[in-house]
């Protein structure tokens, strides 16, 4: 069946959904770590759709989708948040047709930087990223735990927590906190974030000083994280672990780049790295011992 490149409406995006899931688990399983995605509403992507229509695409065959490939631009930043194809499609091309018009997107963005997040084990797409110049920069690791492993003599500083408002005052403290650490604002994720009634969003402050920020979900997932200063990265981390334990659900979970504290507070903690990733880029950019991703999607 010929195959058919145009952009993702709406509709598109649970069915698109549902092939990612399956793409990553198909991939996960093969190397051993198990299935690892459950189908979710598509949420981010149906924001980023009202937002940049120019970032999503689908491949289908006989009407059927059979590759997704999602981009957002933020500044100077352009990111690839997904890219699947279906089991039993690739060796069509497919990849790579949805990769070029996801790259004209990024040319469109005037972005002057190109980056993603995938797998470490994912050693045929890290090649065909290399091919277009985006390079291994840093290891990100997936780490999860019982959160009732958090709840009981917690070691280490904690930072006082004020939740986020959406004011202008607020607005502006985020924006400065990441292009500090990332050299590019995220306004219009941080209002998504906000929106979201399963987030919390809090603003960590050390005696009068804001020091960062910390987001955590109901499911508790720990992310995105930032701080003004690489050493306030453990008592911000271990405040968030807390945030997270409270909030009563089982497990706990985070994505944690190599250079920061976090990942040494993490396992003190009882939390275990679950499946390594690694951060893309055509240039280095921000300063990972002060940031921390929400996940390989959002950044």
């Amino acid at each position: 069946m010929p195959l058919v490149f145009r952009p993702a409406c709406a509709d598109d995006l649970q069915q698109a959904q549902e092939l990612v899931v399956r793409s990553i688990n198909d991939l996960t399983e093969r190397h051993g770590f198990g299935p690892m995605a459950s189908v979710r509403r598509p949420v981010f992507q149906l924001f980023s759709l009202k937002d940049d229509p120019d970032g999503l695409w689908v491949a289908e065959a006989g009407g059927e989708i059979v590759g997704f490939a999602f981009s957002w631009a933020c500044g100077d930043l352009w990111f690839l948040a997904e890219l699947f194809v279906a089991p039993g499609q690739q060796g069509r091309g497919v990849g790579n047709k949805l990769l070029a018009h996801t790259l004209d997107h990024a040319r469109k963005s005037k972005a002057t930087n190109r980056s993603l997040i995938t797998f470490t084990f994912n050693v045929v797409s890290q090649g065909l990223y290399i091919r277009h110049g985006l390079l291994p920069r840093l290891p990100i690791y997936f780490f999860s735990g019982a959160s009732s492993g958090l709840t009981a003599n917690q070691p280490g500083a904690k930072l006082h927590c004020v939740a986020i408002e959406p004011s202008p005052s607020h607005r502006n403290i985020l924006a400065q906190l990441d292009v500090s650490a990332l050299g590019v604002s995220r306004e219009k994720h941080h209002r998504y974030l906000l929106d979201d009634a399963s987030m919390k969003g809090v603003l960590l402050h050390d005696g009068s000083d804001c020091v960062g920020y910390a987001y955590v979900s109901t499911t508790g997932h720990i992310g995105p994280l930032a701080v003004a200063q690489a050493d306030h990265m453990g008592a911000a981390f271990a405040t968030a672990l807390d945030l997270a334990a409270a909030g009563g659900c089982a497990h706990v979970s985070a994505f944690l780049p190599g250079p920061s504290e976090a990942p040494g507070v993490a396992l003190k903690h009882g939390m275990r790295i679950t499946f390594p990733m690694v951060l893309v880029s055509t240039r280095e950019f921000g300063d990972w011992r002060r940031y921390l991703p929400r996940n390989p999607g959002f950044m």
